[in-house]
């Protein structure tokens, strides 16, 4: 039976087709390529943009400028509680469903 792994332990890499932005407050902005035929057909016809923007909050821009390929879930962690303290808590929960989000939508995959 294979121990599951945690998540602590886990390292987060960027898809590295996501193009990322900082706005004016220094929160992150990602754009998404809209792909595939049926994105080209509606960009075509009714003018559907080719980026789709996702704007980060000062949480979710701190965590994404700290998902570098090498930073555990758990340094990330760390660095979250430094930075904000108890405004990011409770902090485990809130940042594993985060990853689970961007693990989801093919922002991330998560290396064991």
């Amino acid at each position: 039976m294979k121990k599951a792994a945690n998540l602590l332990d886990l390292v987060p890499v960027p898809d590295g087709r996501l193009r990322t932005e900082a706005d004016e407050n220094g929160n992150a902005t990602l754009f998404v390529e809209n792909r595939g035929a049926f994105n080209f057909v509606m960009q075509k016809i009714l003018g559907k943009p080719r980026f789709t923007q996702i704007h980060l909050d000062e949480f979710g821009s701190f965590v994404w400028k700290n998902i570098d390929g090498k930073a555990t879930v758990g340094e990330i962690a760390r660095k979250l509680s430094e930075e904000f303290g108890d405004k990011v808590e409770p902090l485990h929960a809130r940042l594993a469903s985060y990853m689970k989000t961007l693990e989801q939508c093919a922002f991330i995959t998560i290396r064991h």
